[in-house]
């Protein structure tokens, strides 16, 4: 039972239905700042949904402050769109906020038509790769006038609160911290001079908008970077934010340039409630907590023991923005619930694309991608059990036909299973578990351990069939391939096969990688383990690092590419490089297999051989699509698609959103 998500809050004189809040999150393009139909259409569905409140953004105050696509409170000219904007969504019951964004050194001079981004100091970004000018004296009162009159038009627009973000290395934190801060006036050295900027920003807001705007900081409760800021020092800033007119500390994790794995699946479930924590017992104001909190079960448990007042529903409600009313209703079983996985909300970005979502193909194309009753409706047979022949099934279901799915394997998911077996990849079960239930409660009829043929096809007699019979691993073309020590990856992962002491994987990419990361760990400790050793401290730090990072094999990954994990998400692929190193995993780039030997592998490095010694290999060189029935089925049956790895092996959110669309359209 739900104890305390559901009740409501107040942030000054606004009061919150509930404490499910959507933080801000630039995942949808504008043009020239301005608030687009596509905007209106995803906020609204979210207000729908039941959450809070809703804080868009991150909105630019100025030219040089973010991209020129994103959205924009710079000038007065976007006051009619944004107070648009704030009725649509209020008249569903939820608040409007926004987030009053300036990115400083993060702004890449090609997203600001040219011009240098500014910062507390010339320090090189890693980020951009480039160097930001330092900012005067003027200039830093200006931006802090810029805050301000951004603040006051959001007001004006009829928005009923302002986010100002102070995290993940924006220029607040630039000013704040010692990395990057390296100033020597007011507002550099000490630390209370470093915190000038951030606290003369929320000054010259309350100024603005009178004391009866409620104004949120978003802060980063860790910087998680060498030599940078920690909980402590956060406390001491959101302190005298609170004396300086802040009403609400909206708590986040670390930098962009953190090596701390921030909002992928690697991190637990709500794994930095605790710097939220930190902060709740430094101030008087409402707190919220941020960062992988996705189950409305945990978001009350968290409000329950004080660790927060708020939470922050990201992803999570992307995924399902029905979340909040699903839960209000007990229908827990219905919940989309994010998986941390990246694909469609956070890599996209790096793509300059919209957002999109695996597990909610229509995220972001809401007014396009309606799912309408079926006229009429038909007998449809869906043969394959992935995420693309589960969607299919679920939204052609939804819509009203009849429909039954074969899978020949015994349960249903494709290769998402697989997918959920390495270490901090088992959110993808949670998607198929969502995919289950929804097949139930839709009253598909599910045949599994059945393979679809020719006779079956006869014997139901469809209007449709949707072909997506998913993908096979593929074997190279090596000599010594066929041995007895050779197995495929996707044998491995499952338990089929057991492997020697010494592993050579073939094909570094995300199959070959994960499957490397899953060997690494075996005879290393568990999170169980580790914590009763180090509660108890029964073992020295420096043994638990040993026996946390050192298992009981020797890998050496080959990939003939001259990087690994090119087919890996960029927000993900970064952490699982850095695993691969801390687990000591060898890898070798433009190395082709040449020929399977009884001792390893013999390779061509840059026209060089040489023999990489091991007892096993492991195959993970890609897949082709399984699509043999569909070409015997196409020019027999009325009407036939071909969906998913069986049309071409690509990712799970081609999948998913393949399986929306043949699902909507038949």
């Amino acid at each position: 039972m739900l104890k305390m998500l559901f009740t409501p809050i107040k942030i000054n004189r606004m009061e919150l239905k509930n404490r499910i809040v959507m933080p801000a999150m630039h995942f949808l393009p504008s043009w020239d700042g301005m608030l687009l139909p596509h905007h209106t259409d995803y906020f609204v569905e979210r207000a729908r949904g039941g959450v809070a409140m809703i804080i868009i953004g991150g909105c630019t105050i100025d030219e040089l402050s973010g991209a020129v696509d994103m959205i924009s409170v710079r000038d007065d000219k976007f006051i009619p769109a944004l107070s648009q904007l704030a009725k649509a969504v209020k008249a569903h019951g939820a608040k409007i906020a926004a987030q009053l964004y300036h990115a400083g050194r993060y702004s890449h001079s090609l997203l600001m038509g040219g011009r240098q981004a500014v910062s507390s100091s010339p320090v090189r970004s890693k980020f951009t790769g480039e160097t930001p000018r330092e900012l005067s004296i003027p200039e830093i009162k200006q931006v802090q006038r810029n805050y301000a009159l951004s603040a006051l038009r959001l007001k004006r627009a009829g928005f009923d609160a302002v986010e100002v973000i102070a995290s993940a290395g924006y220029l607040i934190s630039q000013f704040l911290s010692p990395i990057v801060n390296k100033r020597k006036d007011e507002y550099g050295g000490e630390y209370e001079n470093r915190m000038r900027f951030g606290l003369e920003v929320a000054k010259e807001i309350r100024r603005e908008v009178g004391p009866d705007f409620p104004l949120i900081f978003r802060v980063a409760g860790n910087e998680f970077m060498e030599g940078g800021l920690e909980n402590k020092e956060a406390q001491i800033f959101c302190r005298e934010l609170e004396k300086a007119g802040v009403d609400m500390i909206n708590v986040t994790g670390g930098w962009h340039e953190t090596r701390v794995p921030q909002i992928t699946m690697g991190l637990p479930r709500g794994g930095f409630t605790y710097l939220a924590q930190g902060i709740k017992q430094a101030v008087s104001i409402p707190v919220m907590a941020c960062n992988r909190i996705n189950d409305p079960f945990l978001a009350d448990q968290i409000l329950r023991d004080g660790q927060a007042d708020l939470i922050g529903f990201a992803r999570g409600l992307i995924s399902d923005p029905e979340l909040p009313n699903k839960a209000m209703a007990g229908r827990f079983q219905e919940i989309n619930y994010c998986i941390a996985c990246n694909q469609g909300c956070f890599d996209t970005l790096f793509d300059r694309q919209p957002v999109t979502c695996l597990v909610n193909a229509r995220a972001g194309a809401e007014a396009k991608l309606t799912i309408e009753p079926a006229k009429p409706k038909k007998k449809i047979m869906v043969i394959g059990g992935g995420p693309a022949g589960m969607e299919a099934a679920r939204v052609a279901a939804l819509r009203g036909h009849e429909v039954c799915l074969y899978e020949k394997n015994e349960r249903l998911g494709g290769q998402l299973p697989l997918a959920a077996i390495p270490p901090g990849r088992g959110e993808f079960l949670t998607f198929v578990n969502y995919l289950e239930k929804q097949l139930s409660k839709l009253n598909v009829v599910v045949r599994t351990r059945t393979e679809a043929t020719s006779l079956n096809v006869e014997l139901e007699k469809p209007d449709v069939i949707i072909i997506a019979t998913g993908a096979e691993a593929v074997a190279p073309n090596i000599k010594g391939a066929d041995r007895p020590n050779v197995f495929m990856a996707w044998d491995v992962l499952s338990g089929k096969v057991d492997t020697g002491s010494e592993v050579i994987i073939i094909g570094g990419g995300a199959v070959g990688l994960e499957t490397a990361l899953f060997l690494a760990r075996k005879g290393t400790l568990n999170p169980e383990t580790l914590h009763f050793l180090m509660f108890n401290q029964a073992e020295q730090v420096e043994t638990l690092n040993t026996l946390l990072y050192r298992g009981l094999k020797k890998i050496t990954v080959l990939e003939m590419l001259k990087k690994i994990g090119e087919d890996i998400g960029p927000s993900t692929r970064w952490s699982i490089r850095q695993d691969l190193a801390r687990l000591s995993i060898k890898t070798m780039t433009s190395a082709t297999a040449r020929e399977i030997t009884a001792g390893g592998v013999i390779i061509d490095r840059e026209g060089t051989e040489m023999l990489i010694p091991g007892d096993t290999v492991v195959i993970a060189t890609g897949a082709r699509p399984v699509n043999a029935l569909y070409e015997k089925l196409k020019e027999r049956v009325p009407e036939i698609h071909l969906i998913g790895d069986a049309k071409a092996p690509r990712k799970a959110l081609e999948a998913v959103a393949e399986g929306l669309a043949v699902g909507r359209i038949i």
